[in-house]
């Protein structure tokens, strides 16, 4: 055991298979393992039929590593088999979008009204000199423009840069230069925590650096004050308003670039993660058909993501919108006005899918089952989780409190990289376990290796590693080719390594254990942050916890643990809860992963995403200045936390 790659040391028994009445009605059966086993490429074929072709490809791949090319030869334009296609098949009346603001204005906008929406927007674009191959930066509050200004910009062939609403103008203008971007589509401002706040200042900001961009396009949807230069920027409302509400689709290649999307690098520069047109638009439909098991005519689904992740590409705008499906979103805040709003939602739109981050059901964990139990959830039938492993204990509460003990959960992995779900259940096929993804999707293969590339066996840990081609692969990183082999190529050559530890149970469950620059090493033990979280957040005191390796004299790193506690329980106090913590993490995975000293803190500090951000706990931890926290949702945090452990007790 001491020589894996990662140790195994927790342990999860209890298992939930799928009723017979959801089996009975699943689109996922059993036997799609055996038909993607037999011919995978066929079996792509057959997914990549879901989509409306100009011209059939003609060869399924063409994988020259670490570059692939999929349904080559073919032509379509993404917005096709999103839009056009439903209103031809008698659908136009069909609900896309449920919109809520976080003010409480509503909109619903169909299918038909969409595509006009669609088409305007991009007869505009047209209009200001934007065609196939340029670059447009997305930089926007959470509301119906976003998603048009995507779908307008694939229709033209150009290649859009969604930047999240909530980062830095720094941030913006980096993405902007990476990308050379000609036009910067914002908005005035958005809702956040029952205020309006700016988004143009940081636009205008951002532009005060080199770029190209020829002009910037505004939505109003706050009405606030706005600077304004003249010639540059524009009015939504003046240019797309009066457009023709008819577009003529142009076709482009399988391989047509569809969008960048930047994720955070090692070093200070973001890498742009480019994907294509037909191989990400197949596995993105394909996944979210058989994952969530969408019934486009009946089914509501809430995916929570922000436009501005790849979450928010996959599964809010082109996954959903190529099956038809009719969608919740909601721009604000998920205790605005209060910490019952989103079950409030659920409610009022009989959401029936629930896809939401880890992070997110430990803060409604937090703040007590009170809230949801408020709320009529009894419409939901499947829940799904993304971004971060979920320890089994929010895993259970998420299937009682929210599910009512009824709906499969569906928990996810993928990354911006892989464009789509890579390893997930299926509902209605797969028994699953709190806290594991369980296996790779048909189609998908994935394994679990040591440090030689060789394959664990069953009960071991080690890398998650990738072996075979998939169709929503990444093409590359945008103008880093050499940074692409050597990021995600080069750990194992010709393998994609994708930085996340997992490890195989006894029956070959997957467990993912998190990024493995989390691994700590305790005495030459190779041990998971997310093992030691987990264990603490499995006692009833906690709702989230963060770990930490920090150098230790005596064994190579210690431990260090913060916790938030949970709202409406009693705490025992002080030193006494800590050693009793201690304590829990050594019956639940071994003395050996006992922290060295324990924090509760009111807040951890996390990116806007919801990822918390380890490296600079790390920093405290290890009595460094801390690093750079600009990314932070609240760069206050640190601050707290730095003065807390300087006062906190280590263990005798």
């Amino acid at each position: 055991m001491a020589n894996d790659s990662i140790e195994n040391l927790s342990t999860e028994t209890r298992t939930f298979a799928p009723s017979a009445a959801f089996t009975a009605q699943a689109n996922a059966q059993a036997a799609l393992y055996g038909e993607a086993e037999k011919d995978r490429l066929a079996f792509w074929d057959k997914q990549a039929e879901a989509l409306i072709w100009e011209k059939k490809w003609d060869k399924t791949l063409e994988w020259e590593s670490p570059y692939a090319k999929w349904f080559v030869g073919g032509k379509l334009n993404a917005t096709v088999s999103a839009l056009d296609r439903h209103i031809a098949e008698g659908n136009g009346n069909r609900t896309a979008f449920h919109f809520e603001g976080e003010p409480g204005d509503t909109r619903t906008i169909s299918y038909t009204q969409l595509l006009a929406d669609v088409s305007k927007a991009a007869n505009a674009l047209t209009s200001i000199g934007i065609s196939s191959g340029d670059r447009v930066a997305i930089y926007m509050p959470l509301i119906p423009e976003a998603v048009v200004a995507m779908l307008a910009c694939a229709r033209i062939g150009a290649i859009h840069s969604v930047v999240f609403g909530g980062f830095s103008a720094d941030a913006l203008l980096s993405r902007i230069q990476d990308a050379d971007a000609k036009l910067v589509i914002t908005a005035d401002g958005g809702f956040r925590k029952g205020a309006a706040f700016a988004l143009k200042p940081a636009v205008d900001d951002a532009l005060k650096g080199q770029t190209n961009v020829a002009h910037v396009l505004v939505v109003k949807r706050t009405g606030q004050e706005t600077a304004w230069v003249e010639g540059r920027d524009l009015w939504w409302h003046d240019l797309v308003d009066p457009q023709a509400s008819t577009h003529t689709p142009e076709f482009f290649d399988s391989e047509h670039p569809l969008f960048i999307l930047y994720t955070s690098g090692t070093t200070a520069k973001p890498k742009g993660i480019f994907h294509t047109t037909a191989g990400y638009l197949t596995q993105a439909a394909y996944t979210h058909k058989v994952v969530f098991d969408i019934k486009p005519s009946s089914d509501v689904y809430w995916c929570t993501a922000d436009v501005g992740w790849i979450t928010g590409h996959s599964y809010m705008v082109y996954g959903p919108l190529i099956n038809g499906s009719t969608q919740v979103i909601y721009e604000g805040t998920p205790d605005t006005p209060h910490k019952g709003r989103m079950f409030e939602i659920i409610e009022k739109y009989g959401v029936t899918i629930l896809y939401t981050a880890p992070t997110l059901i430990r803060t409604w964990m937090k703040w007590g089952d009170e809230f949801p139990n408020k709320c009529n959830l009894s419409t939901l039938r499947l829940l799904g989780s993304v971004g971060e492993p979920i320890n089994p204990e929010a895993w259970m509460w998420y299937r009682q409190v929210i599910g009512g003990d009824r709906c499969p959960i569906v928990d996810t992995w993928w990354q911006t990289e892989t464009g789509a779900i890579m390893i997930s259940p299926l509902p209605g096929v797969t028994a699953t376990k709190p806290g594991s993804a369980m296996k790779a999707l048909p189609g998908i293969s994935a394994q679990v290796v040591d440090d030689k590339g060789v394959a664990v066996p069953n009960g071991h840990g080690g890398f998650l590693i990738l072996d075979q081609p998939w169709p929503s692969m990444l093409r590359g990183v945008w103008g880093e080719d050499e940074r692409y082999k050597e990021t995600y190529w080069s750990r194992f050559p010709g393998i994609y390594f994708a930085g996340d530890g997992a490890k195989l149970d006894d029956d070959g469950a997957i467990w993912l254990m998190g990024r493995v620059d989390d691994v700590m090493n305790i005495s030459g033990h190779r041990i998971s942050t997310t093992e030691v979280e987990s264990a603490l957040v499995s006692h009833e005191a906690v709702a989230e916890a963060a770990v930490v390796g920090a150098a230790d004299a005596l064994t190579g790193q210690g431990i260090v643990a913060f916790v938030i506690l949970r709202g409406g329980v009693a705490h025992a106090d002080g030193d006494h809860l800590i050693k009793e913590l201690r304590d829990h993490v050594a019956k639940e995975i071994g003395a050996i992963a006992k922290p060295r000293q324990i924090m509760v803190v009111n807040e951890l500090p996390k990116t806007r995403s919801g990822k918390i951000m380890r490296r600079l706990l790390k920093d405290v931890a290890e009595n460094r200045a801390v690093g750079d926290a600009t990314t932070l949702a609240d760069p206050n945090v640190m601050k707290l936390i730095s003065e807390g452990l300087k006062s906190s007790k280590d263990e005798d």
